[in-house]
């Protein structure tokens, strides 16, 4: 084989544009970033003593939860390596989003508890 059918092969295995595994990698990253939003607002309303911060900190951890499932699922199904359009690297986004979320929202939470407690 000479190089030019080796590159000729190699622009066919290539992959563009949403894939249906990118697609669905897309929900667990989309819920890991909106439970750290959700988590630095809780953290922000901690200063203020805020009762909505409380529920927002829950809520970013539920979210942070359901994405680190999903995007465990989708690495689990996932058949293809990174770069065919399996959506295996956006799952492995989505999982750190989703560990970030937990993190920031749990340090909220603690926060509240030791207002609270004071």
């Amino acid at each position: 084989m000479n190089m030019q059918t080796l590159l000729q092969m190699d622009m066919l295995l290539q992959v563009s544009g949403i894939t249906p595994g990118r697609a669905a990698a897309l929900l667990p990253a989309v819920m890991g970033l909106i439970s750290v939003v959700f988590g630095c607002m809780a953290l922000a309303r901690v200063k203020r003593n805020s009762p909505s911060g409380r529920a927002m900190a829950i809520a970013a951890i539920i979210l942070a939860l359901m994405g680190i499932v999903f995007s465990g699922l989708h690495l689990a199904r996932a058949t293809g390596a990174i770069g065919t359009g399996s959506g295996r690297l956006g799952a492995i986004v989505a999982l750190l989003f989703s560990l970030i979320g937990v993190v920031i929202s749990w340090l909220a939470l603690a926060r509240f508890r030791r207002m609270a407690r004071d």
